[in-house]
């Protein structure tokens, strides 16, 4: 039983958590509790059912995977008992990673579950009842039909990135799998944004939750973003005059397509940069060995889609820049928030043409504020108007580097511009979606 939180606590030490989780957790360097945290972990060690809205990279695996290690090792019984659900296989693999490391000085086990590998390992691993399962919805579904996932045992179901499963279209297969749960159970759900269909699904799901809420709308205070206009043709030449940049260390790369992701991965390596490409036509070893040479720093830039990046989770990324623009405005939000991540700064960087005007106005109106602009000396080009209301968003004059800006724009020439009808500019959006 959880000891109750004190004034004199320090550290994790606050949380009265089994002394083999404190090894862990200070083995792992970690020193003090960070506020999903804090705000998490007793509501979970109390056995409530948990709604938490934050960004990533704020810390919410250690917020549910501690207490729940906790009560695994307090009241030892055959698993499966915790079934963690997570949208990518990049996702669940580090869910997994982390658990173990906070685990490590505990005999739980954790097995991993996902498609695009042989299914035979996984089997036998199941076969020993460990006591915490973390996959992917499809190839847990695909189980479960096979017999060999029970879940009758499960206590508590986390669904984590719960904003990226809808998107992927793993709705329907989660309806599937928690059926297929105990009636009697915890239920943690956590996302970076809220839209109705998860709203939907947290109104059914929860019980009384316990709600924590970190600023989830828009981007983490860590990072500074801003956008480059650019011709398209000069996007390359931009890219890689920022990567040679003083203070760009490492790099993700956003693209929209999977061709386009391979293609300029392919043309910055020439180019004298260490790149890898990560999207969805590679296998799985091909997929392990990118993530792992990116956060070994044998490769600097990583290239990747929106689909394929997903969940991605390294530490110590300078940059993340938007080759392309998003698809929707929440997307925005999801690729910046790869740098600035564990309270590191970080400088995330989209590139704009004159065709990407609806999702600028897309995006500001989501934030609710204008997204500052910037010119780099030599790359300049016609500014985009966002329409939105907030006025002209540039601050500053014109610079050498990514660090500072202007106000931008021909307001008679933006002026002439014909708007696009909302339906066009959705249909279009949903297209590029589609691509990625």
């Amino acid at each position: 039983m959880a000891l109750p939180l004190t004034d004199s606590s320090t550290g994790f030490d606050r949380f009265g958590l089994d002394s083999n989780i404190l090894r862990g957790v200070y083995a792992a360097g970690f020193v003090e509790p960070r506020s999903i945290q804090i705000e998490t972990i007793p509501a979970v060690l109390a056995g409530r059912d948990v709604l938490g809205l934050a960004q990533t990279g704020t810390g919410k695996t250690a917020a549910f995977a501690l207490p729940l290690l906790h009560r695994l090792v307090r009241q030892k019984r055959r698993g499966p008992r915790v079934l963690v659900l997570a949208p990518t296989r990049e996702l669940a693999t580090q869910i997994d990673a982390e658990i173990r490391t906070l685990a490590r000085f505990t005999q739980l086990r954790v097995v991993t579950i996902y498609g695009g590998v042989s299914a035979l390992r996984q089997i036998q691993a199941l076969r020993k009842h460990p006591e915490i399962v973390v996959g992917c919805p499809g190839r847990i579904l695909d189980l479960i039909g096979r017999g060999v996932l029970r879940l009758g045992e499960v206590e508590s179901v986390v669904l984590d990135e719960a904003d990226h499963m809808f998107d992927m279209g793993f709705l329907p297969d989660l309806r599937r799998i928690l059926a297929a749960l105990p009636p009697k159970r915890q239920n943690l759900l956590f996302s970076a944004t809220m839209p109705r269909e998860i709203r939907a699904l947290a109104d059914r799901l929860l019980q009384n939750p316990h709600v924590v809420e970190l600023a989830h709308s828009g981007p983490a205070k860590t990072i500074d973003h801003a956008l480059v206009t650019v011709r398209e043709d000069r996007k390359r030449d931009l890219l890689q005059h920022i990567l040679k940049e003083d203070g760009c260390d490492s790099a993700i790369v956003f693209t929209r397509t999977k061709h386009r992701a391979k293609r300029l991965a392919q043309q910055l390596d020439r180019a004298g940069h260490r790149a890898v490409g990560l999207q969805g036509n590679m296998s799985q070893g091909q997929r392990d060995r990118a993530m792992q040479g990116f956060r070994n720093r044998r490769f600097d830039v990583l290239v990747a889609t929106d689909i394929a990046a997903r969940g991605i989770d390294v530490q110590g990324v300078s940059h993340v820049i938007n080759f392309d623009v998003p698809s929707t405005p929440d997307a925005y939000t999801h690729r910046i928030g790869r740098t600035g991540r564990a309270e590191l700064e970080g400088q995330a960087l989209t590139f704009v043409t004159r065709n990407d005007g609806d999702w600028l106005r897309a995006t500001e109106r989501k934030l609710g504020k204008s997204i500052p602009r910037r010119t780099v000396e030599g790359f300049e080009a016609e500014s985009i108007d966002s329409g939105n209301g907030h006025g002209p968003s540039g601050r500053g004059g014109r610079h050498t580097g990514t660090g500072a800006s202007r106000p931008g724009g021909n307001a008679r020439r933006r002026g002439r511009r014909r708007r696009r009808p909302a339906a066009a500019a959705a249909q279009r959006q949903q297209r590029r979606g589609r691509q990625g």
